[in-house]
């Protein structure tokens, strides 16, 4: 039976986890500020929206920028190293044999096994002990845009329908602890699935949403006009 670990479910959960935190916590803290400084409910429906489709693209390009950059590395050392492979195998097996050596075997049993590994693939061998770079961990920036880019909207689309339902004159509240709920759960959510302690993921998502929330609000309360 194979085991599964909360690491391998690393990047698809901290894109998604990232990028819905942002969204519930950006559109709620946009809409409680722009309803604070006194505008209607037409223009706080118009900044929800534009906030969730303008993160939702910043999340995305970004997170496909940041991806591609560790992908174009991955692909530089994969090629340097596919070279070293093709110049001198012999100094690419002894440094194969050397690494094992060092995590514990003795040098017969490493020289063995880094022989019979570079007989199947020589490259995937150094790209996962030598470089660290494996399949489960490869940088993919579509997949990442993607999932960082739909989690923000999930996520900015929860405080915008509560914006929507709720009576203008409790509105805020609403959305406010609406969003704080969200929060709770998002985090409780991503310490679970990442074996993390579920109590310390919650307090610090909601703090952080509600001090975002709080701020905004003064800022739209010192700074707005009458609708």
């Amino acid at each position: 039976m194979i085991e599964r670990h909360g690491l391998q479910r690393t990047g698809w959960l901290r894109a998604s986890v990232l990028g819905a935190n942002d969204g519930i916590v950006s559109t709620a803290s946009l809409v409680i500020g722009v309803a604070a400084a006194g505008a209607g409910r037409g223009a706080v429906l118009t900044a929800g929206l534009a906030g969730l489709v303008a993160g939702a693209m910043s999340m995305a390009a970004g997170e496909y920028v940041s991806v591609s950059s560790q992908a174009d590395a991955e692909g530089a050392d994969l090629a340097r190293e596919r070279a070293e492979l093709a110049a001198d195998p012999e100094a690419e097996h002894r440094e194969l044999t050397a690494i094992y050596v060092e995590r514990g075997l003795d040098a017969r049993l490493a020289g063995e096994v880094a022989r019979q590994l570079a007989e199947k693939d020589a490259l995937a061998a150094h790209a996962r002990d030598e470089l660290g770079i494996s399949e489960m961990f490869r940088a993919r920036p579509v997949q990442a845009a993607v999932a960082s880019a739909a989690a923000f909207a999930a996520g900015a689309a929860l405080p915008l329908v509560t914006a929507i339902l709720a009576p203008q004159q409790v509105a805020m509240p609403a959305i406010a602890g609406l969003s704080l709920a969200f929060l709770a759960v998002l985090g409780a959510l991503a310490a679970r699935i990442g074996g993390a302690n579920m109590a310390r993921g919650t307090v610090r998502v909601t703090f952080w949403g509600a001090f975002a929330m709080a701020l905004t609000a003064v800022i739209g309360h010192l700074f707005g006009v009458a609708a």
